[in-house]
């Protein structure tokens, strides 16, 4: 049997919908989507056979249990060119979809999370915002039907690096993963890509947007290019431009792991190696930039985990073999390749460069209004002479990207964050207001947990998304809301 530290679907010539069995008492599929347009597979066996990358067995986990439903689409074209002939979906749901089918809540993931986000009969394992998500909780599966995707590029069940290639596969007579033929993709592709999904579901709007780090910046991205479509967002932690000191962070992550001779150009699949040392040293970095100091000098201070091991250059003090740990746990976890599209999405996402063309619909895309004033496509701006990527003094650019938002909006900083630092929040915030939103909510935490405070701070986190996603926006003027 061939083995995977990551799940893929069997590859289609169709767009793959992929989606978790998460609760006994929603819908069926059919009642979600539109029949004639859809076919149900029998689920996959936990056991069945997944594509190999080279990871040792005893570090692979059985692929959780899913079911795939399959639909005909036009080949996906991407934001700075180059073309996905079929695209995979991955998701998983929670709660019920009522009959108006506008209780939906899209959540959306940071860099290296799954669609796993809440454990269900068909996984059991907690998600990554388990406490977030259930009855009563912030996310209230009594009142909402959350979907989790997995982001393109991605490695847990969406098209990405590891998935086959059907041109190469029919080129070569057997089939052939993408590795780095992938073509490059954006901030905007993955969000494209969510709500061509949530069409096909028969969902023509969502309740809202939530999302944290990678994840809050889809929720501005989506609120930006389908403000039709999206009633409110949540972004936490997240940027609305990417600074060059995040850019350098994972620039030095995406190093460590291409200097691993394992990497082999990115062409490690099938080979019976893997680059789990480079893929670890980049996890370590991540780790540093997730947390903040004070919370490890509380952990772990100067504590040795051996004391009376002698000295040398090996792990000695215990923050050291917790980075250690954190790196191999990511060993068979992630697909190295992924790491690289997905970071790099990430470092050129600027809302001051929003697209105002869908690749694939040259209407799709809505070029919003303020008042009867037309926004200025920047692109194509003859007064533009003054903005450059590393501009951070002409903020008109990003008032302009952002100004399509105009849903209620909730923005959430840590001031213990420094890989996307708190005055990233407050700069979307006063953008937002600057561009005419009048309803838009800006907290700040005082935490000692750093960038993963939306993981960690249930108290803080929690009670600020569940007050912005039930409370009342029929009147405009903020201090007229009713929860």
């Amino acid at each position: 049997m061939l083995k995977s530290g990551f799940r893929k679907p069997t590859f289609r010539s169709s767009l793959v919908l992929s989606r978790g069995h998460a609760t006994s008492t929603r819908k069926a599929f059919a009642t979600v989507a539109h029949p004639a347009a859809l076919s149900l597979d029998m689920p996959l066996s936990r056991n069945a056979p997944h594509p190999t990358v080279g990871v040792p067995p005893r570090l692979a986990d059985k692929p959780p249990a899913f079911f795939t439903h399959s639909l005909n689409t036009n080949p996906f074209k991407l934001h700075l060119g180059g073309t996905l002939p079929s695209v995979d979906i991955a998701y998983e749901s929670w709660g019920a979809l009522n009959e108006a089918k506008d209780n939906v809540i899209l959540l959306t993931t940071g860099l290296s999370a799954s669609p796993h986000a809440k454990s269900h009969p068909g996984n059991r394992k907690d998600g990554w915002w388990e406490k977030f998500i259930g009855p009563g909780l912030p996310l209230d599966t009594n009142k909402y039907h959350i979907i989790c995707t997995n982001v393109i590029g991605g490695c847990f069940g969406s098209t990405g690096p590891s998935s086959i290639d059907p041109i190469a596969t029919h080129q070569t007579g057997s089939p052939t993963r993408y590795g780095l033929n992938f073509p490059m993709i954006t901030i905007w592709d993955m969000v494209r890509a969510q709500f061509q999904m949530l069409d096909t579901l028969g969902i023509p709007k969502v309740h809202s947007v939530v999302g944290s780090s990678m994840g809050g910046m889809q929720a501005l991205a989506a609120a930006a290019l389908f403000p039709d479509k999206v009633g409110r967002i949540v972004s936490i932690s997240a940027a609305a431009r990417s600074h060059p000191y995040s850019i350098a962070l994972r620039h030095a992550q995406r190093q460590v792991l291409m200097s691993d001779p394992n990497w082999q150009n990115g062409n490690y699949y099938d080979s019976g190696k893997f680059p789990s040392n480079g893929l670890s040293l980049a996890r370590q970095i991540g780790t540093i930039t997730y947390r903040s100091g004070p919370e490890w000098e509380m952990r772990f201070g100067r504590k040795r985990a051996n004391p009376n091991a002698k000295r040398g250059f090996k792990s000695d003090f215990m923050i050291e073999t917790y980075l250690e740990h954190q790196g191999k746990k990511w060993q068979g976890q992630y697909d190295p390749n992924s790491l690289l599209y997905i970071s790099r999405a990430m470092d050129m996402f600027d809302m001051a460069e929003r697209p105002f063309k869908d690749p694939n619909d040259m209407d799709a895309l809505q070029v919003p209004t303020v008042g009867s004033q037309r926004l200025v496509d920047i692109e194509n701006s003859e007064n533009d002479d003054d903005h450059t990527q590393t501009d951070y003094t002409h903020t008109h650019h990003l008032i302009n990207g952002l100004s399509a938002i105009q849903c209620p909006a909730l923005v959430i900083g840590v001031k213990s964050d420094f890989l996307i630092p708190s005055w990233q929040q407050k700069e979307i915030a006063t953008c937002l207001r600057s561009g005419g939103n009048h309803q838009v909510t800006h907290f700040e935490i005082d935490g000692v947990y750093g960038h993963d405070t939306f993981l960690l701070d249930f108290a803080n986190v929690g009670s600020a998304v569940k007050g912005h996603l039930e409370i009342d926006i029929r009147h405009p003027v903020p201090g007229m809301w009713t929860i």
